[in-house]
Formats: structure tokens, C-alpha cells, sequence
């Protein structure tokens, strides 16, 4: 069975399932290794054990999130993943941050969101859908990341603006 909304088709059974999942790990008591495993059965893939998932942890579909290797996600994350979140290798995001890949607009569509290997991600940030966060660049806490983060960049604000613009 899918679900319509005026943008987009998701299978309303793997939705709800999901938030099934979501609700006991948000609410229960789980060690690691249960909190691994029901995180696995949200993504749809075995997250890898080097990966630390602070609870709560929000998103809305679940299959769209892609995750490498040694990632830090603090508590109180959401994402928003009717279009891919792409989140690769040694990333931290801090908490109470937003990843949105659509904005529900008329004319939205979805689209992904890419955080490159090494990025620092700091507390209460809200990154819009399409936007791509470079190699080891950082977010400041509160910003709102509306556009592209070139890699090894500093930004802060709203929207977000570089500050220090690094290369290598």
C-alpha cells in the first residue's frame, strides 16, 4: 500500500513499522547492540558498529539515510529523508540538528542531502534539502545551512556564511 501526499508516494507500511521501531527505541530501555540492530531494521541495512546513534533519534521514512563508518550523531537528531541523506565517513552532528531533503513547497522536490567525510556538524543546525557539506568543513551551532558548504570551510548564521575559508 502507498500513501499519496500531493508530492510524493512512500510505502505507508514501511512508514509506520518504522515509527513503530522508532517509538520502543526512543522510549524503551535498549544497550547498544539492541539500539545497532533496531536502527539496522529502520535503514534497511546493517549499520556499522563503529557508528554511536545518541536516542532520541527522529526521521520520518528512514530507507533514505546512508551512513559510513565511524559517524557521531548526538541526541535529539531528525531527519527528514523522503530524499537520500548521504552521510559519509568520520562525521559529527551535534544535537538538535535538522536534515530536511524537502521543503512540502508546490514545486518541491526531493532532494538529497550530501555530508562529506570529516564534516563537524554543531548543535541546533538546520541544513536545507540539496545542500552538500564538504570535506572537513564546519557548521556552527544555530546555523542554517541554505546553500552548498565548500570543503574545509568555517560557516555560522543564518543563512550560513563562511567565516574562515580553508584549503589544503
Amino acid at each position: 500500500m502507498t500513501c499519496q501526499t500531493d508530492l510524493f508516494k512512500v510505502d505507508q507500511r514501511l512508514v509506520e513499522q518504522n515509527q513503530r521501531l522508532l517509538q520502543h527505541l526512543n522510549t524503551g530501555r535498549t544497550c547498544s547492540q539492541e539500539t545497532n540492530q533496531l536502527l539496522s531494521e529502520i535503514f534497511g541495512y546493517q549499520l556499522d558498529s563503529t557508528n554511536e546513534i545518541r536516542l532520541p533519534f527522529h526521521t520520518d521514512y528512514g530507507r533514505n539515510i546512508k551512513l559510513g563508518k565511524n559517524i557521531f550523531i548526538n541526541c535529539d537528531v531528525t531527519m527528514v529523508d523522503i530524499g537520500t541523506i548521504k552521510i559519509d565517513d568520520n562525521v559529527i552532528i551535534g544535537p538538535n540538528t535538522t536534515l530536511l531533503t524537502t521543503d512540502y513547497s508546490t514545486k518541491s522536490k526531493k532532494k538529497p542531502i550530501v555530508i562529506e567525510k570529516g564534516a563537524k556538524i554543531g548543535g541546533h543546525v538546520t541544513v536545507l534539502p540539496g545542500v552538500t557539506i564538504g570535506k572537513e568543513a564546519t557548521v556552527i551551532a544555530g546555523s542554517v545551512v541554505t546553500a552548498d558548504i565548500a570543503a574545509y570551510s568555517v560557516v555560522t548564521g543564518n543563512p550560513a556564511k563562511i567565516i574562515n575559508k580553508g584549503e589544503r
